[in-house]
């Protein structure tokens, strides 16, 4: 870190450590929209430094994701005090970045161990399947474990193809995002619904429509595309990898896997009503205990995995290690956004938010369908989920029953659009890093929207017509 962003981080954590032990929440009724500038200035630095200046973000990343978290947190400090500050600290990064990164990292580390050997030759057909077994596992063992199983086993079935990373955008379409539609495991929107009192079953019966719709959609252009690609190039060239049966190595760590989406479960179902407290860190039992579970099992996937089985997969810890460092100031930096959007009709968004309902006051599905969606492809799809399911009317049993074509929308919104942009989604930006790490030279941040407003923009239209229409979507949704 340079000489003048460490005395700036210096300053600004004695600043706020004052703040800490008496946190208070930021009121997002006091806010401009002037205060998501830094959100802004992240955004822009990930999609365009890496084109720009790609040497300079290579090496600095981590400190351009700090200065914009930076920006906010002292104009913060200065203008609400250090408490409100240091609330937003513990929140963003206690409450939310923390549990976020540490199941990454487990989930990240554990499929790194699980190695499937042989020589899978990327036809338009072998990766359609694995696109649509993706897709089937999202749901099983949510979207970034089937997305950090199946990413390397697809790049390699394909690192003898030319052209390879349209089978890496629709990866990240279907398996790091739509797949995980069907159940809570799946999506962390759909598990904050589940936490919330919304039925298994109800997201299971009521997803299941609109997931297949998308995914057999997608999965028809994919093959489609693939097949185009596949034809140009002709007589493939040397397969790069031998030919040799398909092994799984690393099996060791199945159950680990198994385990590790357990204890996400776990953390939802079982609540004893216990927690810790430290200064004004809060800490309820069941996450404790999650987040202890899940770095023993990734460091017992570490112990348990011979060093060739990771080596085959190219696994290394840069990925994740830039992840981390961009999703801390990411969470932080967001952190007035999703403030004024909590704020609702007395926030500076107001004017969004009154879209979703008509002049009579019922909900205008569609809307809740687009405004989940569409800020959930830019703030993190879980509390924007929260937002929209309180402002619809925030009872699950009434919402189920009453209202459920717009608790669909809200749920589909969140859960699909998060695959509009890199940093909609968790895995999405993993599944990125991984694919660079492997040498894919993936698209830029505005590259993969470029391809998103293509492909998945007609999706939305027609779904919204299909599932949410004002006349016809009411009937289909229930």
């Amino acid at each position: 870190m340079s000489a003048s962003l460490k005395r700036l981080a210096a300053a600004a954590l004695l600043l706020l450590l004052p703040g800490l032990a008496v946190a208070a929440e930021i009121d997002g009724t006091q806010l401009s929209l002037w205060w998501a500038l830094p959100f802004a200035g992240i955004l822009l630095s990930i999609a365009l430094c890496p084109i720009l200046l790609p040497h300079f973000w290579h090496l600095h990343f981590g400190k351009v994701a700090a200065f914009w978290g930076l920006a906010f947190l002292m104009p913060c400090a200065l203008t609400f005090g250090a408490s409100t500050a240091g609330g937003v600290i513990i929140h963003a990064l206690v409450g939310e970045y923390i549990p976020f990164i540490i199941l990454l990292f487990a989930l990240y580390t554990i499929s790194g161990g699980i190695l499937i050997w042989g020589n899978l030759h990327g036809s338009p057909a072998l990766n359609t399947g694995l696109l649509a077994l993706g897709a089937v596992l999202a749901s099983l063992m949510g979207t970034t474990g089937a997305a950090m199983l199946l990413i390397r086993p697809l790049i390699k079935a394909n690192d003898n193809r030319r052209h390879n990373v349209h089978v890496i955008v629709f990866f990240i379409f279907i398996v790091a995002n739509i797949g995980g539609g069907l159940t809570p495991i799946g999506d962390p929107p759909l598990f904050l619904g589940f936490l919330k009192g919304v039925g298994f079953l109800w997201t299971l019966q009521h997803m299941l429509p609109l997931v297949a719709f998308a995914c057999g959609l997608l999965l028809a252009l994919f093959y489609a595309i693939d097949s185009y690609y596949f034809r140009k190039e002709g007589v493939l060239p040397f397969d790069k990898t031998p030919d040799s049966p398909i092994k799984i190595h690393g099996k060791r760590n199945i159950p680990l896997l198994i385990a590790a989406v357990a204890c996400v479960v776990l953390s939802g179902v079982w609540r004893p009503g216990v927690a810790i407290n430290l200064g004004a860190v809060h800490w309820e039992l069941q996450n404790l205990v999650r987040d202890i579970a899940l770095i023993g099992l990734a460091l017992l996937s570490l112990k348990l995995t011979p060093k060739p089985v990771r080596a085959g997969n190219d696994f290394s810890w840069g990925p994740i290690q830039e992840v981390a460092k961009l999703f801390a100031g990411i969470f932080v930096a967001m952190a007035p956004a999703i403030a004024i959007l909590r704020a609702g009709e007395h926030g500076a968004l107001a004017d969004l938010v009154r879209l979703v309902f008509g002049p009579d006051g019922q909900p205008r599905d569609h809307m809740f369908f687009w405004m989940s969606g569409s800020l959930s492809a830019f703030l993190d799809n879980a509390p924007t989920y929260l937002v929209f399911f309180n402002l619809a009317h925030g009872d699950a049993a009434y919402l189920m029953h009453s209202m459920p074509s717009t608790l669909l929308a809200i749920s589909a919104g969140s859960v699909f659009m998060g695959a509009m942009s890199y940093i909609g989604n968790a895995p999405n930006f993993m599944v990125k890093a991984v694919a660079e790490d492997r040498g894919i030279s993936m698209p830029s941040f505005f590259g993969y929207m470029a391809w998103s407003l293509a492909i998945l923009l007609p999706l939305f239209v027609i779904m919204t017509w299909v599932f949410f229409h004002p006349l016809y979507g009411m009937g289909l949704a229930q």
